[in-house]
């Protein structure tokens, strides 16, 4: 049920992304809405189906993204792996391990794919790219992080609801 309810979210999250999200830029840059879901799902304690909610999430982004198909996959599986190791090793202050995560995902997901424009051919001047479109980004991504976060507790005690103590 949890990869059904994964594939229904990350098409909402993808047309909503791609419609809405990006008309709405902070200079020149957007929130990642599918990379923010894909960090608090991953944060979430009785979560088992993470990696599959990154594929999901990862092809969702590689089907509107002009980049080349699974730049966001790789991207994203790297991220949720980044998060996981937050949660698992290091804090176990889940609102705080996704501020942090989503610091670090957000500047990997833009520098990767700067990256890849790069290697494409593309001349984008650097100083330019960083204050107009990352820092940007980054901003707008940290604003959503606590409420994403809080969205996706509620939804994953609804997929995973605890089991009564008798």
């Amino acid at each position: 049920m949890a990869n059904l309810v994964g594939f229904l979210l990350f098409g909402i999250l993808a047309i909503i992304q791609s419609t809405i999200v990006s008309t709405m830029p902070l200079l020149n840059g957007t929130a990642d809405l599918i990379l923010l879901f894909i960090l608090a799902w991953t944060l979430q304690d009785r979560v088992s189906s993470v990696w599959q909610w990154c594929l999901i999430g990862g092809i969702f982004a590689s089907l509107y993204s002009a980049l080349p198909f699974g730049v966001y996959l790789a991207a994203y599986s790297v991220c949720a792996g980044i998060a996981y190791l937050l949660k698992k090793h290091i804090w176990k202050a889940p609102v705080l391990a996704m501020l942090t995560a989503t610091f670090i995902s957000t500047l990997l997901v833009l520098f990767i794919s700067m990256a890849v424009r790069l290697v494409g051919g593309v001349i984008l001047p650097v100083i330019n790219v960083l204050n107009l479109i990352i820092l940007p980004s980054l901003l707008l991504n940290l604003i959503l992080a606590v409420p994403i976060f809080y969205i996706t507790r509620d939804m994953a005690g609804w997929i995973y609801p605890e089991e009564l103590k008798v």
